[in-house]
């Protein structure tokens, strides 16, 4: 038996536990966060792509699998394929509108995840992708440890921030409170690039969402590093370090005999 996928995981947990939301969330997400291989009825032209569609009596349906020989044990034949993440391939199914009537349908016939996703749920997960929790605006007066979050968060912060490597230094979970006495907790990110913060805002946005919890529960803010703010984070909020980038490194070239290790070769 071939190792299992973490659709695999995540489909299993779903349905050994239909009734439990947190399950069914964390297999959408699982289902926007990877790479999957969309069926194409003809090759590529440049970045136009035309996705083979499968008529059925529940609705036509494009076709993904998780893994490139998934798809070849589908398919018995050579079939042109684009390599893309769930998240774009939902946005191209439901377009600019609520949906244009196709669903999903993920590992058919080839694995234990095989799933039929119907336009509604497509639909459902393109407008859950697209939340964001709100940007911090009004003036903070005091940040304070974070209190009373569920796991959950914490764990797909974790695996959400960790997939945005070199977009900022660092982020702080921690908790806030706002002038007019409003409170909270907050998202700081701190030397986020600014390209990048609508994507980190989004990313923490999914991870509220898929965690089951509400979208005001915690907010977002963007801070420079000699910012005050970014030091008051930092001596009470939860840390979350963003992988970076490995600086290219200098090779300079050695003359020959001035490596012991590598003494000149003689003719």
């Amino acid at each position: 038996m071939s190792e299992q996928t973490p659709l695999d995981l995540a489909h299993a947990a779903m349905e050994a536990a239909p009734e439990d939301d947190a399950a069914r969330l964390r297999f959408y997400e699982r289902l926007a966060d990877a790479e999957l291989f969309l069926m194409l009825a003809a090759e590529a032209d440049g970045e136009q792509i035309s996705p083979e569609l499968f008529e059925t009596p529940e609705g036509a349906f494009v076709l993904v699998f998780d893994r490139e020989e998934r798809l070849a044990q589908f398919a018995g034949r050579a079939v042109p394929y684009a390599a893309l993440s769930g998240r774009v391939i939902v946005q191209m199914l439901t377009g600019q509108g609520d949906g244009q009537g196709i669903g999903l349908g993920l590992n058919l016939e080839v694995a234990p995840s095989a799933f039929l996703i119907p336009a509604d749920a497509i639909g459902w997960l393109h407008r859950t992708l697209g939340h964001a929790p709100e940007e911090v605006e009004a003036g903070v007066t005091e940040f304070t440890a974070p209190k009373g979050l569920p796991e959950a968060l914490l764990t797909a912060l974790d695996a959400k921030l960790a997939t945005a490597g070199g977009l900022a230094a660092a982020a702080y979970l921690a908790g806030v409170r706002y002038e007019g006495g409003g409170q909270g907790h907050l998202l700081g990110f701190v030397g986020a690039k600014e390209a990048a913060q609508a994507s980190l805002a989004k990313a923490a946005g999914e991870a509220l969402t898929f965690s089951g919890i509400e979208a005001g529960a915690m907010d977002v803010g963007f801070f420079e590093a000699e910012d005050p703010a970014a030091a008051g984070l930092a001596r009470v909020g939860l840390r979350f370090d963003l992988p970076q980038p490995k600086a290219p490194q200098e090779v300079k070239p050695v003359k020959p005999g001035s490596d012991p290790e590598k003494p000149p070769r003689l003719k």
